[in-house]
């Protein structure tokens, strides 16, 4: 929490330009569930990699590693300075450290399979899968979640590896220099701050942002929290009150992931959102000694 309006106060300070490197904030269709910047931030710095795709379009971290360095490559013919901002660790890494193997696509008829095979064993199907094959994943994964089993199966059994084997591979030498900052508040405040994000979500317009794209509620791109949970609703699952409920207890859980991923890199400097002048006197040592 916290990273949006830090990236813009750095961006103005730096004259640099912001690459979203959420996931989520990609797709022009949904911006309530996502929180994406508002029109006035968007304004305010240039903005990269936000509202670039729709739903409807197949996407993964290797297409966003390969746009994100042609892009940074005529970038920097012009400018000194990018801020790269967003939760999405897989994303995040893509760019910094990049990718050996190329991310398989979806087989259509493993995909067939695996989706025969989970219709008709269940949840369960998938987990003690993925738990046989890549234990690792299985340990880190959100267990809940059909659609990641099902990919965290299919990277295994395309490429023969490991998903930590294809994700992480041998970090490639970029052209530029990449300075890591981690941001960080305390658990109860982080919580806190989801819960009121949450309920503001509601209060603009959650509900009828997710009936707008319901025909697409198969897609991966909608296969996240705040949209997977109103779907449920939608389908007579969960009352409302309990929907919004497991938007909160299904949003800290996804926060404790990401802090948990990034919190294994030793290379981030870690911060208070409110110590924006300590990270902009962390920025100028580093680039002034570099």
């Amino acid at each position: 929490m916290g990273k949006t309006s830090t990236a813009i106060s750095l961006a103005e300070q730096l004259n640099a330009d912001i690459i979203s490197s959420d996931s989520r904030q990609f797709y022009k269709e949904i911006s309530i569930g996502t929180a994406k910047p508002t029109d006035l931030e968007l304004i305010k710095v240039p903005h990269h990699f936000v509202n670039n795709l729709s739903i409807k379009e197949d996407y993964n971290a290797s297409k966003f590693e390969n746009e994100v360095i042609e892009f940074l490559s005529s970038y920097f013919e012009k400018n000194d300075v990018a801020i790269m901002c967003g939760g999405s660790g897989m994303y995040v890494d893509a760019v910094i450290k990049g990718f050996d193997n190329e991310i398989p696509t979806a087989d259509k008829a493993l995909r067939a399979e695996l989706n025969k095979n989970y219709l008709e064993q269940g949840l369960t199907y998938l987990q003690e899968t993925l738990l046989q094959i890549d234990p690792e994943e299985y340990r880190n994964i959100d267990l809940q979640n059909s659609k990641r089993l099902m990919r965290a199966i299919e990277i295994c059994k395309l490429t023969g590896k490991s998903n930590a084997e294809v994700k992480k591979g041998i970090a490639k030498k970029r052209d530029f220099n990449i300075i890591q900052i981690g941001l960080e508040l305390p658990r109860k405040l982080l919580y806190d701050r989801i819960n009121q994000r949450v309920d503001l979500m509601v209060a603009n317009g959650l509900l009828n942002e997710v009936k707008s794209v319901v025909s697409y509620k198969e897609k991966n791109a909608l296969n996240t929290v705040g949209y997977k949970e109103v779907f449920d609703y939608l389908d007579n699952k969960m009352d409302w009150n309990l929907c919004v409920e497991k938007i909160k207890t299904n949003s800290r859980r996804y926060a404790k992931r990401q802090l948990t991923w990034f919190k294994r890199n030793q290379k981030i400097e870690w911060f208070s959102p409110k110590e924006l002048n300590k990270i902009s006197k962390y920025i100028r040592t580093i680039t002034e000694n570099p």
